[in-house]
């Protein structure tokens, strides 16, 4: 009887594994299926049911999942944030600026992750963006991402702040809003979408950038 109970227990356990791995596809297989509409058709176009149908899921489970098209938004936002490794990319910029001493890597480090998040984000934002003019429901919802965003880049402005390295007469304010900037979506469209530049030259343009705007200018090695 022991061993009986305790085959049972293994195979209830491997069960509830095997229910999260299905559980978690179906949730990737949704959000990727509803970006793939949302740039392509356009927000306003989509609907629940044709996400549901192309997705091969039922309308229910993409309510219960997510509540709404912009509660898919919002999960499509944090997934592109996260970037590509296997820890968000917002906890290894934080471990990083932690611990590293030099403002000018930090802040290139930045540019790199740039390079990894702004693709997975910036497109579906821009859709957002445009959609939340004439969509009441989604106005909210962009406002929040905007808000976010300036959020996190206080903190990071903070912190270049608080250790002093920012250049006589930057304010938090300022570096905030020159992080804020440099970090939107529009400048991803103005650079890489319309005028075709690589993900590395985007990157690099956006470091050196805020660089050139928040720290002193670097001293010269005597000969």
């Amino acid at each position: 009887m022991g061993r009986s109970t305790a085959r049972v227990k293994r195979k209830r356990a491997y069960d509830s594994t095997g229910r999260q791995r299905q559980a978690e596809q179906t949730r990737a297989s949704i959000l990727d299926t509803a970006q793939r509409l949302f740039l392509d058709d356009g927000y306003a176009v989509t609907t629940i049911a044709g996400i549901a149908a192309a997705a091969g899921v039922s309308v229910e489970t993409i309510y219960k999942s997510f509540g709404s098209k912009p509660g898919l938004v919002r999960a499509l936002r944090d997934r592109g944030l996260a970037g590509a490794g296997p820890r968000p990319a917002y906890e290894r910029s934080d471990e990083m600026r932690a611990r590293e001493r030099d403002p000018r890597k930090i802040i290139s480090n930045w540019g790199t992750l740039t390079i990894e998040v702004a693709p997975r984000v910036s497109p579906l934002l821009l859709v957002v963006r445009a959609a939340a003019e004439a969509d009441p429901d989604l106005a909210p919802v962009w406002d929040e991402i905007e808000a976010d965003r300036l959020d996190r880049m206080t903190v990071n402005a903070r912190h270049l702040y608080d250790a002093g390295h920012l250049r006589p007469g930057v304010t938090l304010e300022a570096a905030a809003d020159v992080l804020w900037t440099y970090s939107s979506p529009e400048l991803y469209e103005l650079l890489v979408l319309r005028r075709g530049w690589s993900l590395e030259r985007y990157g690099q343009f956006v470091a050196d950038a805020m660089i050139a705007a928040l720290l002193p200018p670097a001293r010269r090695r005597r000969a």
